[in-house]
């Protein structure tokens, strides 16, 4: 006897989604914000379906936010081309206590649990900016969340043919994109942990040889404060500059901030607060036992997120 579809099935079917569903939002936007607001209108559409037509509900709810998610990320181009400065997305910032994709479930497989933890990298996040928004859904469904061709298909609107032609194109881009420079394979997150712990006890001293000495040769480090916090207008590049800029920031910083260590986008990273309220979110990519790229977000429209409990995968 197959269980009735009535509105406790309803709620708990989409219960069960939600992570993953909030993590392609999210990979596909840049923006948790924009992301839940998605998976919102994805849940008030579902509770207005008729259930016991749909088939395949997690594939009815993968289209649903798909597409919603794609008529967002068409507006949001659009705006962004007005931006000030760099843009960088919104952080995903969970305490250090919390294990990689801990909301993947205990059973998963160890290595798609990796893989969804490098695709929320920032570094991967930008490199998506370089993909047309129907690119971009591709490769997530397609290539992160292992969707088969003809969901994906369903999802953008094309053949499956002209889907995988879209998907060939997409994952060239990306190639084509890619940093020459580090990082290379990720360390483990215990010894990214101790370099960024390192380099964030020689930026609070203002020990600017130490934080040198901390730096990648090739080390890039992008703020983005949008229009309302100063931040570099241009990625700061090489250690030397990256080390003066750090230190004059931190000189910079507001009376009584509280700093912690936290994962942002599942790499090292700190949050520096301000009479309780986030001030800036700072993510560190490690590469041969040195800070390589550096994310620094102080724009406050970005920040508002930080401290909500968000579960993704």
């Amino acid at each position: 006897m197959s269980t009735p579809r009535d509105d406790v099935w309803r709620a708990a079917t989409f219960d069960a989604e939600r992570a993953r569903l909030t993590g392609l939002a999210y990979r596909l936007l840049g923006s948790l914000s924009d992301a839940e607001d998605v998976v919102q209108e994805a849940w008030i559409r579902w509770s207005r379906t008729d259930v016991d037509v749909v088939e395949r509900p997690a594939a009815w709810l993968t289209t649903t936010v798909s597409r919603l998610g794609l008529d967002r990320l068409r507006a949001r181009r659009r705006e962004r081309t007005d931006y000030v400065g760099p843009w960088l997305p919104e952080p995903f910032v969970q305490p250090l206590g919390t294990t990689a994709q801990g909301t993947a479930g205990a059973s998963a497989d160890p290595a798609d649990v990796a893989e969804l933890a490098d695709s929320l990298t920032t570094a991967f996040l930008l490199l998506l900016e370089r993909l047309s928004p129907e690119e971009r859904l591709v490769v997530l469904l397609a290539d992160v969340f292992a969707e088969p061709f003809g969901s994906v298909a369903d999802a953008v609107g094309r053949s499956p043919d002209a889907t995988r032609q879209l998907a060939v194109r997409a994952r060239r881009k990306l190639r084509d994109a890619a940093p020459a420079g580090p990082p290379g394979p990720r360390p483990r997150r215990t010894e990214q942990l101790a370099v960024a712990t390192a380099f964030a006890a020689a930026v609070m001293d203002g020990d600017v040889d130490a934080v040198r000495a901390l730096l990648h040769p090739d080390a890039v480090l992008t703020s983005d404060g949008g229009a309302h916090r100063r931040a570099a207008r241009r990625p700061v590049v090489g250690p030397d500059r990256i080390a003066r800029f750090l230190v004059n920031l931190r000189d910079r910083l507001p009376e009584g901030g509280q700093v912690d260590a936290v994962w942002v986008n599942d790499s090292p990273g700190l949050l520096v607060s301000v009479a309780g309220r986030p001030y800036l979110v700072h993510a560190l990519e490690v590469s041969d036992g040195r800070v390589a790229r550096q994310y620094l977000v102080l724009n406050p429209e970005k920040l508002a997120g930080v401290g909500r409990d968000v579960e993704l995968s």
